[in-house]
């Protein structure tokens, strides 16, 4: 047997790493941090939980300030988004109206919408979330229409009978308390923005925030970083 295949039998039989990622669909820097992790699925002995959350109750409960309401941040934002697109290859486009996105109409529905997904349908909720980017941070739709909401559902692969338990569930009180839960969960972990990370090691939980903590989150799972496309020489969308 070749080294490489005695190593992935290795790496194969050992146990796998549980990493929650808390994440909202108005975030740019969430979906860098969410195709990252779905990309290194193949490549890390991870067990990826994905979990949609309020990024406004994780804001209010932490006492944060968004970045984009900072003003000298703000011009950076711009920047280094459209340089972050580049190098993680996710198609980000500035919507017109950010602020109407994230602090006017906001994620409750569409984070809803996932939370109803990730319950009934849990195997279309990557697909769905990417979906919900796309729509918003690619092509300027807005993600709180129940058009939107129904296009991303079936292009995520849900059928028109599911797409219609989904709707229907959405705003009931299970699905709003476990996006409640989600959201307080984060924060129990120390949340304070997204995405967060949490990776589960030795019984332990350990926090990481945003999408340019990968090397050190490989570090501590004892993993290897092969920067954000690994084993590919191009992710497409």
């Amino acid at each position: 047997m070749r080294v490489a295949a005695v190593r992935a039998a290795v790496h194969a039989a050992k146990e796998k790493v549980k990493i929650d990622l808390y994440y909202d669909v108005v975030s740019p820097y969430a979906w860098l941090g969410f195709e990252t992790l779905n990309r290194y699925k193949a490549h890390w002995n991870i067990n990826l939980h994905l979990k949609p959350v309020l990024l406004t109750g994780i804001g209010k409960a932490a006492g944060t300030i968004a970045p984009a309401m900072k003003p000298n941040r703000a011009p950076y934002l711009v920047k280094d988004l459209h340089r972050s697109a580049a190098y993680f290859n996710v198609p980000i486009n500035f919507p017109s109206d950010v602020f109407e996105l994230m602090f006017v109409k906001g994620s409750l529905i569409p984070s809803r919408f996932l939370t109803a997904i990730g319950l009934l349908h849990p195997a279309h909720l990557e697909a769905a979330s990417r979906q919900l980017w796309l729509a918003a941070w690619s092509r300027d739709e807005d993600i709180t229409s129940p058009e939107v909401l129904a296009a991303a559902g079936l292009a995520a692969g849900l059928t028109p009978e599911s797409l219609a338990e989904v709707k229907e569930q959405m705003g009931q009180p299970a699905i709003k308390q476990l996006l409640k839960a989600h959201t307080d969960e984060a924060v129990g972990y120390g949340a304070f923005g997204v995405p967060t990370i949490v990776a589960h090691v030795g019984g332990k939980p350990a926090l990481f925030f945003g999408s340019d903590r990968f090397p050190i989150l490989a570090q501590e799972i004892n993993e290897t970083w092969m920067g954000p496309e690994p084993g590919v020489g191009s992710a497409k969308l």
